[in-house]
């Protein structure tokens, strides 16, 4: 019985020695708990909206400063023509789109009713369900005060418009989403194991003797997966197209580029991963457990970034993955062009580059 209290004794002391053994005990959870805690949230603060305010009045103004100080809403923009609404939306800031109609406050004093549309940006129809109800409910807030100083009952009718997304389906979410976690995913781990394969099996020998330059062996590796990668990107396309009724608004050449530009974004991050690390297992791993949960966490696939704390949104901003689902859902379901994608594609170019030029650099011109 010693000798095994002895042994268990050991075995403790080993792990608390080992700092790698330490980190996934207690690093990860850890870290995990702190994520899935601060982003898995139902609340939502700080969105972007805009007002049409064709009424000017009093009452417009309160509802609108009533509205912003809540702490859930952020005025963008005030709109001076209907045109301007969709162009708003286009944008990829505002979230909603708060419109009142003329003479507002006396057709509530008046008449005792007054007309309020709500329009919600539903690409995302979870967030559009949430605005549009905490807009309701703040405005139902203003009445109930209202209508205590008023013999006869005020009233206000608002409708609710959501654009991009009449139907309120969950698919057009969840579609861009995944398939920018498929190909993430798929890309990085093909890459990922392709050095690390050569330098496990030493195999390695035979580049390093031959007459390429580290940049053509890097392009080199990369170049079969590209193929393989875009026909999944295809495939996935077409499975939204056909299978879940996805729409395709704007350009499908356009959309095409966009997923090609993302893969080459992907594959250069695996052959990153693979000059640093020394084994397939420690590349498959960086590859699978290092990306899943940021791309489904952090990217606004499924919460949206502006409900995470401050830190998060940072980290979130410095990601590739949040700039791919921007593009891919802006052509799919708003059908916009290139003048509105533009600064996002160049994020995703510059994350290629920057990739594939540190993956050059940590090429090792001999083995060690």
């Amino acid at each position: 019985m010693n000798r095994f209290r002895g042994f268990v004794i050991k075995e403790f002391f080993h792990i608390w020695r080992d700092p790698r053994t330490l980190l996934i005990l207690v690093g990860i959870p850890v870290a995990q708990i702190m994520i899935f805690g601060f982003v898995i949230s139902n609340d939502i603060k700080d969105l972007h909206i805009a007002v049409y305010d064709q009424s000017q009045d009093e009452v417009s103004r309160e509802i609108t400063n009533k509205i912003i100080s809540s702490g859930y809403f952020i005025l963008d923009q005030s709109i001076d023509h209907p045109s301007q609404i969709e162009e708003s939306f286009k944008k990829g800031i505002v979230r909603e789109v708060i419109v009142f109609g003329q003479d507002f406050g006396e057709n509530l004093e008046r008449l005792g009713v007054a007309d309020l549309q709500i329009i919600a940006d539903a690409s995302d129809a979870n967030t559009a369900n949430l605005i549009t109800n905490y807009t309701q409910a703040i405005i139902n807030d203003y009445l109930k005060k209202l209508n205590a100083t008023h013999q006869i009952p005020l009233k206000i009718e608002t409708q609710v418009r959501m654009l991009f997304n009449e139907e309120m389906k969950g698919v057009y979410m969840f579609v861009p989403g995944t398939m920018a976690l498929i190909l993430m995913l798929i890309s990085t781990m093909m890459t990922s194991i392709s050095i690390a394969r050569e330098k496990e099996f030493g195999t390695m020998e035979v580049l390093l003797v031959s007459p390429l330059k580290p940049v053509q062996i890097i392009i080199g590796k990369v170049a079969p997966y590209v193929a393989l990668a875009f026909l999944d990107a295809v495939l996935i396309l077409l499975m939204g197209v056909y299978v879940f009724k996805m729409p395709v608004l704007g350009s499908s050449t356009l959309l095409l580029l966009t997923a090609l530009l993302y893969i080459l974004m992907a594959l250069s991050l695996g052959i990153l991963i693979s000059t640093i690390v020394k084994t397939q297992q420690v590349a498959m791993f960086i590859s699978l457990i290092g990306l899943l949960l940021p791309t489904m966490l952090l990217s606004g696939f499924i919460f949206p970034i502006e409900n995470m704390p401050l830190i998060l949104q940072w980290v979130a901003n410095i990601l590739p993955f949040k700039y791919f689902i921007i593009m891919i859902k802006d052509i799919m379901l708003k059908g916009v062009g290139v003048a509105y994608i533009w600064k996002e594609g160049l994020v995703l170019l510059g994350f290629t580059l920057l990739f594939i030029a540190l993956s050059v650099k940590k090429f090792k011109l001999r083995l060690e």
